[in-house]
């Protein structure tokens, strides 16, 4: 376990001295202090962390770095925008995504479906990156504002789909917006 926290540690550590402008974190598992330090050094600099809610389930105590308060914690929805029966639940959630049976890319020039947080979270990564082609300045705080506010309200119970589900087309017109001299060149 302190190998992979150590390799944890340093992708984020690194990510961020190399003035990465998102990192997605698509794990889950108990509080670490030295990852909650890295994330709030981070995102005093603006750095957008999108985590995984967790796929352990309704009962589940908050996992990090998705319940961490720098962290955007995202959970999983199906095809008929249901959450995932895996999926965390909590306060810390602020959005939810795809992420159940979803076709990704696998070992060996395949792809398979897959399930899971990891993957809704991916998805907001996703999303994080088209706000900030439109809106070059975006930080952390704005991306999290626009995110929630763009989100479609979903049937779900109290604290299982934050915001709601992200809705990429609303989230890139409240993004372009922000600043329309500062978007991207098309």
């Amino acid at each position: 376990m302190e190998g992979v926290t150590f390799n944890i540690l340093k992708g984020v550590d690194w990510a961020h001295s190399q003035a990465a402008f998102i990192i997605n974190m698509s794990f889950a598992g108990p509080r670490d202090p030295l990852l909650s330090r890295l994330m709030n050094a981070a995102a005093k600099n603006g750095v957008i962390l999108v985590a995984a809610a967790g796929n352990a389930g309704a009962k589940s105590p908050p996992l990090y770095p998705g319940a961490d308060e720098n962290a955007l914690a995202v959970t999983a929805t199906d095809s008929r925008d249901r959450v995932f029966k895996l999926a965390n639940r909590g306060k810390y959630i602020a959005v939810a995504a795809p992420g159940v049976d979803v076709l990704v890319l696998a070992p060996g020039n395949s792809t398979v479906m897959t399930s899971g947080t990891s993957v809704a979270a991916a998805h907001i990564s996703g999303l994080a990156a088209l706000a900030m082609e439109r809106a070059i300045k975006i930080d952390a705080a704005a991306f999290r504002r626009i995110l929630k506010e763009s989100a479609s309200k979903l049937q779900a119970p109290p604290n299982s789909v934050g915001a709601g589900q992200a809705d990429a087309l609303k989230l890139v017109e409240k993004a372009a917006e922000l600043d329309p001299n500062q978007t991207a060149q098309q």
